[in-house]
């Protein structure tokens, strides 16, 4: 079934009810559950919040991070199981979240920023600077290591969701302006998770904010993705240079391992001695992806991904212009998940819709800059299916 075919799985909440009905089975009622998991080392509390859907799909996001710590969706036989990468208990996300960021929101500016400096109306900016000598996803304590706050919760007709909310100050990370950022995260009972930013700030300043999802359709520490197929709506990449800084050059994905505009196993360009591809040691690139790129609630379909072991399809939405494919490469057996198996390298695939990377310092790329008065209204969803 296609993405777009599958958006009218908008069906009402009695809709849903009525259908299971007519096949003799009682329907469970969309749920949103609070509880405590644990604290940071700095004393403070988070809590995980758990979104059902009426058959029993789950989410669980945590307020550190807003961090996707769990997702248990169907396999071809009905078999629930957890598909996202992650750590068992908060040490592992507060100890270790700058390295692999499982599951969070990336912000102020995802991916990266040459350099760690950008001018923004006439004023040089200084970034927090955490890979070499670049900003990495926002820098060494971005969102993705913030405490976010639950601003209000609930079911209704469109499924259960969260609403988290954090205030990233002036000067934090070095970025200019007071940032309220607000993340939705929304489970729907045709089984898709979406999430929707929104953020307004008191200066001007820059924001391109995503989520680092590890996916591993198999399900959660069962090992390389290798054989799922993909299958991305874009014809042209960023080429980068040694540091997976863009050179400016939106290059063609024909004859290249980024070409998957057919639907192609993983594991065919894992290997690839493309230049490309060699410095990040597989998969590691903003595509640039076919449609338009607006605010607002209108998203296309960008990407599909079919895992023949237990059936399961994920397809990818977005109104955003560009989304890092990220392939695990940098997983070397040092982080073990809620599984007790130990991930190692290409044992997940990451969708990470975004803006491009180093935007700032780039004129011809789309503007992310944000100004007083204007709201950042982007998102993105994955719709699971079964075959």
């Amino acid at each position: 079934m296609s993405f777009l075919k599958s958006r009218s799985w908008l069906l009402s909440a009695s809709a849903l009810v009525a259908s299971v009905a007519l096949s003799g089975m009682a329907a469970a009622a969309p749920t949103v559950q609070t509880k405590d998991w644990g604290r940071l080392s700095t004393g403070k509390k988070v809590q995980a919040i758990t979104l059902t859907n009426d058959h029993g799909v789950k989410v669980v996001v945590l307020t550190y991070g807003a961090i996707i710590h769990e997702m248990d969706v169907p396999d071809r036989n009905g078999r629930l199981g957890n598909v996202v990468l992650g750590f068992p208990n908060i040490a592992g996300y507060e100890n270790h979240n700058s390295d692999p960021h499982f599951g969070a929101v990336l912000g102020r500016v995802a991916n990266r920023i040459s350099g760690g400096v950008f001018t923004l109306e006439g004023e040089k900016y200084h970034t927090s600077v955490n890979e070499g000598p670049n900003t990495l996803h926002g820098g060494a304590e971005s969102f993705d290591r913030k405490l976010w706050k639950i601003v209000r919760k609930g079911v209704d007709s469109q499924g259960a969701y969260v609403v988290l909310k954090m205030v990233s100050p002036d000067g934090d990370q070095g970025f200019p302006g007071e940032l309220k950022t607000q993340v939705t995260y929304r489970l729907s009972g045709n089984d898709t998770l979406s999430l929707k930013f929104n953020a307004t700030t008191k200066a001007p300043t820059v924001v391109n904010l995503s989520t680092h999802n590890y996916w591993n359709l198999n399900g959660e520490g069962s090992g390389s993705i290798a054989p799922e197929v993909v299958q991305i709506y874009a014809d042209r990449f960023l080429r980068t240079d040694e540091h997976s800084i863009p050179t400016g050059e939106l290059a063609s994905v024909e004859g290249t391992p980024f070409d998957f505009r057919q639907p192609r196993t993983v594991g065919e360009g894992l290997g690839s001695a493309d230049p490309q591809m060699a410095p990040q040691g597989g998969y590691d690139k903003c595509m640039v992806l076919i449609g338009p790129s607006q605010p607002g609630n209108t998203e296309r379909v960008v990407a599909r991904v079919t895992d023949p072991r237990s059936g399961r399809v994920m397809e990818v939405a977005t109104n955003m212009p560009g989304m890092q494919f990220y392939s695990g490469n940098h997983l070397y057996g040092n982080y073990q998940g809620p599984s007790g198996r130990p991930y190692g390298k290409w044992e997940a695939l990451a969708f990470e819709p975004e803006f491009f990377p180093n935007s700032p310092n780039m004129p011809n790329f789309p503007s992310i800059e944000l100004k007083p008065g204007q709201t950042y209204d982007y998102g993105m969803s994955f719709h699971f299916s079964r075959q």
